[in-house]
Formats: structure tokens, sequence, C-alpha cells
């Protein structure tokens, strides 16, 4: 449903845990991303749409001050008559404004995914140095905080939806990761670690 076939080479991006039945063909995927949830609320619903879609997600990732094996993803998706480009740069600059103040800095970066095209990924200026360059930001000046794109005709049709009639757009982005930028936390471990120290500072 979202433009992966079995033998599609994008796969190999998606690293991940499973989780074997024992049964054959019957295992057990823990999903890398809330994008499932996007191609169930076509399915089920006629456009226009407009959802918000959270998740806890798993990879098999390096852990890191940056990164971790598990974490909280939250997708949106936009589906109407003349959707642009334009529409959804402007709704991640509301957010972003929104979320790390008017003086935000972003970028957007060409990028792929199956599933979106048009594709980018979306960077803010690194909260610790102020895009001079630092560990955090592997001394880039930037940390990414989400991807996005055009909703892929592929995946319209793939859910009835006439991709001639209508367009939209998608995006996902890393909650704990938004956290640390909001915070200005250094590191993503401390969000999991129960720290009592660290969660009280949030009214836990």
């Amino acid at each position: 449903m979202l433009n992966f076939p079995p033998d599609h080479p994008a796969r190999d991006m998606q690293d991940t845990f499973f989780v074997t039945s024992g049964n054959p063909g019957s295992d057990v995927l823990l999903r890398t991303h809330t994008s499932p949830v996007q191609v169930r609320v076509m399915l089920d619903q006629k456009p226009p749409i407009r959802v918000i879609c959270p998740g806890k997600v798993y990879r098999n990732e390096a852990i890191s001050s940056r990164s971790y094996c598990v974490f909280h993803q939250l997708e949106g998706l936009y589906i109407d008559k003349k959707v642009s480009f334009a529409d959804l740069k402007a709704t991640i600059y509301s957010f972003a404004k929104q979320m790390f103040g008017t003086d935000v800095k972003l970028r957007f970066r060409p990028s792929f995914f199956p599933f979106t095209e048009p594709s980018a990924e979306v960077d803010v200026t690194c909260y610790l140095c102020g895009g001079k360059g630092c560990k955090v930001c592997k001394k880039s000046g930037w940390l990414e905080i989400m991807g996005c794109g055009m909703v892929h005709p592929n995946v319209m049709r793939n859910c009835g939806i006439d991709p001639e009639e209508w367009s939209g757009y998608a995006f996902g982005m890393g909650v704990d990761r938004t956290v640390l930028l909001r915070y200005k936390i250094d590191d993503i471990r401390l969000l999991f670690e129960n720290d009592l120290r660290m969660l009280r500072q949030f009214g836990a």
C-alpha cells in the first residue's frame, strides 16, 4: 500500500526488529514508522482527509545521544483538492515557529521515501551551538526534525483515491527528538532512563 514492493531496494533502509512466531509466514513486524496508520485512514475515509497519527515505533538503530531503538513518532496527512508543496511548507514553517520560536531557521533537503514524491527532509538550526557545529549536530550546524512530501500517486490509487482529482501531503517526525530541541536536552537516552530527577522537570 505504501509503494514498497517486496523486492524494493528502499526496504533495506528500514532496519527493524522481528519477532518470530514459529509459524512460517506469520512473523510479527514491529513497525518502523506510523505511515501504515495513514493507509488505514485512506482506506476507511473518503477525502478530504486531515489526520494526525501518533505511535510508538522500533528500529535497529545504533544507540547514541541522538538515536534510540524505540521512539515515538507523529505523522500528519492532509488530502484535499489542489493541495501543493507550498501548503506543506507553510504548515511546517507554522509548526516550527510555534514550537521553537519565531527566529527558527529551517532548510528543506531533497530526499527519497517510496510513499511520497517529491520528498524532503527538514532541518532546524542546532539548539546547542546555534549553527556553529557541535557533537550533537555532528559539526553540521543543523538537526533533522522530520521527513515529508506529497503523497505518491501510487499510494493514492492503492487506497482507492483518484490522484487526478485529489492531492495531499504527509509528514512524520520523532516526538522524542522534538522534545530534545524544545527543551535543549543533549541526550535522547535521558528520556528513557526513568530518572525521577529528569522527569520531575516536566511535571512527572
